[in-house]
C-alpha cells in the first residue's frame, strides 16, 4: 500500500559523505516514526536512526553519532540520512522504513520497508 524508494547510495572513500533519501508513495500513516536501517555483509539487519512523525525526535545508533543525520520533509514525504565521516564499517545496504505511532526503541517492526540501497565504504 505505501512504498518506499531509496536513493543516493555509492562508493565512496573513508572519510567522504553521502546523503541517502527515502521517498513515499503516501503519506503512511496520520502518526508515524521514520527510520533508518543497514545491513552489512554476513551480518543481521541493525537500526541506524529513527526520526518522530512530528520530526521534533530524533535519534541516532551511538555507533554513527556525530556523523549521521536524519531528517526529514513531510510535504515530499521524504526522509534523509546525511552521513558524514563515514568508516569501512558502514559499509552495508541502507533501508528506510515507516512504522505506525512514535518509537522509543530500535525495534525492527515497521510497517513499510524500502528497498534499500547500497552504501559501501572503501579504506
Amino acid at each position: 500500500q505505501v512504498q518506499l524508494v531509496e536513493s543516493g547510495g555509492g562508493y565512496v572513500q573513508a572519510g567522504g559523505s553521502l546523503r541517502l533519501s527515502c521517498a513515499a508513495s503516501r503519506w503512511p500513516f496520520s502518526t508515524y516514526t521514520m527510520g533508518w536501517f543497514r545491513q552489512a555483509p554476513g551480518k543481521e539487519r541493525e537500526f541506524v536512526a529513527r526520526i518522530s512523525w512530528s520530526g521534533a525526535t530524533t535519534y541516532n545508533v551511538d555507533s554513527v553519532k556525530g556523523r549521521f543525520t536524519i531528517s526529514r520533509d513531510n510535504a515530499k514525504i521524504t526522509v534523509y540520512l546525511q552521513m558524514n565521516s563515514l568508516k569501512p564499517e558502514d559499509t552495508a545496504v541502507y533501508y528506510c522504513a515507516a512504522r505506525l505511532g512514535s518509537s522509543n526503541s530500535n525495534s525492527m517492526e515497521y510497517n513499510y520497508w524500502g528497498q534499500g540501497t547500497q552504501v559501501t565504504v572503501s579504506s
